[in-house]
């Protein structure tokens, strides 16, 4: 599947809600970042605590460009957890932390702009 980081890109094909709510995106709090330097993009793995319900999960995550690893732990993310694991190198990637491109392309995580209990869900 290629995402289109393009903001001029037209809406995707209409979906009923039942489909928007078999994806289940949770917030999630980062506890611990570590170099991914043997991946094919440059990435971060990260450990994230997403409540004692689904517990601390890993992901790979593309943003290099605009994040130091000091700066990440800590930090509360949106992700979508009910993906299928996904193989990454050596790596198995868990859940699929969300984000935005910028100007330049650059991922930019979504975030709440609030501290949430880890574990709430996007509806």
């Amino acid at each position: 599947m290629h995402l289109n980081h393009d903001q001029d890109a037209p809406a995707a094909e209409t979906i009923e809600f039942d489909d928007f709510l078999r994806v289940d995106i949770r917030i999630g709090t980062i506890v611990e970042v570590e170099p991914f330097p043997e991946a094919r993009k440059p990435a971060f793995k990260l450990k994230i605590d997403f409540g004692p319900a689904i517990g601390v999960k890993k992901s790979s995550a593309q943003i290099v460009d605009r994040y130091a690893p000091e700066e990440l732990a800590g930090r509360q993310v949106a992700a979508v957890v009910n993906f299928r694991p996904r193989q990454i190198g050596k790596f198995m990637s868990e859940v699929l932390t969300l984000g935005f491109a910028d100007e330049e392309g650059a991922v930019i995580l979504f975030a709440p702009d609030r501290a949430l209990p880890n574990g709430s869900r996007l509806f």
